[in-house]
């Protein structure tokens, strides 16, 4: 296997790693409640963008790479938040497998 060479001084974004709660609202359902688990830092790069049309709108989607220090624990369903941006985690893998970095494909929830 091929170790693959990611600059750690690219890790500049100070992220805010986050699990959600389940919270139930007394009607039978839920909300979320989303709690910081740590801060962390890391490298976001653009992926893909799209606007499919659906329900007689547009939804644009806009999907990022982000690139962290390895932090196990760290899978689908929870997110990165840096300001007023909110990253869902999709995937959460390491790239190589030795241990180092952790790759995360995540949609960014539009506001």
């Amino acid at each position: 296997m091929r170790v693959q060479f990611i600059d750690p001084g690219a890790f500049r974004t100070e992220l805010s790693l986050q699990h959600a709660a389940l919270v139930p609202d007394g009607a039978g359902g839920h909300t979320e409640s989303w709690s910081e688990i740590a801060t962390v830092f890391g490298f976001i790069e653009p992926v893909r963008a799209s606007a499919p049309f659906g329900a007689g709108q547009r939804h644009e989607e806009v999907t990022h790479r982000i690139t962290l220090r390895f932090r196990p624990g760290v899978s689908g369903g929870m997110r990165l938040v840096r300001a007023t941006r909110a990253f869902t985690i999709l995937t959460a893998h390491d790239p190589d497998e030795t241990g180092r970095y952790l790759v995360c494909l995540a949609k960014e929830k539009q506001t």
